[in-house]
């Protein structure tokens, strides 16, 4: 008998165990960690995606002019705002909404934003030397804008004193009481002025030029 025929029988033999204790004869049975985060049928996973913070929004005092008199505009954008950028904003003259209107501004563009110090109740703010000559209306624009944002700043200062100074050393004296609230009040700050020397007829506060 050939030796093939002999292997044949031994074979059988061998394999004849293993079908009857139901180990299947192909197939690969893999084995590793157990899956972990599945879901169930018909759930897809997305992305987390974080929401983002909302922007608050805030008012911003300004102060233009309406037939030769002072309106007080509260305009609302988002984020916070110091008193420089609400000078700036000013400079800028009213938005398309304001001047429709009929808002206008007697102050010129600004191409540098003026130096504000702040001690207090007292706000000195400092026109760059490029800065050309404000008119009586441009200083009380300015001078009431900064105010209110400053008492916004502060409440409890209770009232806010600002020292406009021109190139040249001329200085205009204001008061936060001179200034009007809103547009449903408005009026424009007793016989405002801009005087170089003596007091100034806008707030009775004595100023001076410092010369140059």
């Amino acid at each position: 008998m050939k030796p093939s025929a002999r292997a044949f029988p031994l074979l059988l033999a061998a394999l004849l165990p293993l079908s009857a204790c139901g180990i299947p004869e192909t197939g690969v049975v893999e084995a590793g960690e157990p899956a972990t985060g599945v879901l169930d049928p018909g759930v897809t996973s997305a992305p987390s995606e974080s929401v983002p913070e909302a922007v608050p929004l805030v008012n911003v005092p300004l102060y233009f002019v309406e037939g030769g008199a002072l309106v007080a505009v509260d305009r609302t954008v988002p984020g916070s705002t110091d008193l420089g950028s609400t000078v700036l904003m000013l400079f800028k003259g009213p938005d398309d909404k304001e001047r429709r209107r009929g808002l206008t501004t007697e102050l010129p563009p600004a191409a540098e934003a003026p130096t504000i110090r702040t001690d207090g109740t007292g706000v000195n703010v400092q026109l760059p030397r490029g800065a050309g000559s404000l008119s009586d209306t441009a200083v009380d624009q300015l001078a009431c804008t900064v105010a209110v944002a400053r008492l916004r700043q502060d409440p409890a200062l209770g009232s806010a004193q600002v020292t406009v100074e021109q190139p040249g050393g001329r200085l205009a004296g204001r008061s936060s009481e001179d200034c009007p609230v809103d547009a449903a009040t408005r009026r424009t700050p007793s016989k405002p002025g801009t005087a170089e020397t003596g007091a100034d007829p806008g707030t009775g506060t004595a100023v001076g030029g410092t010369g140059g």
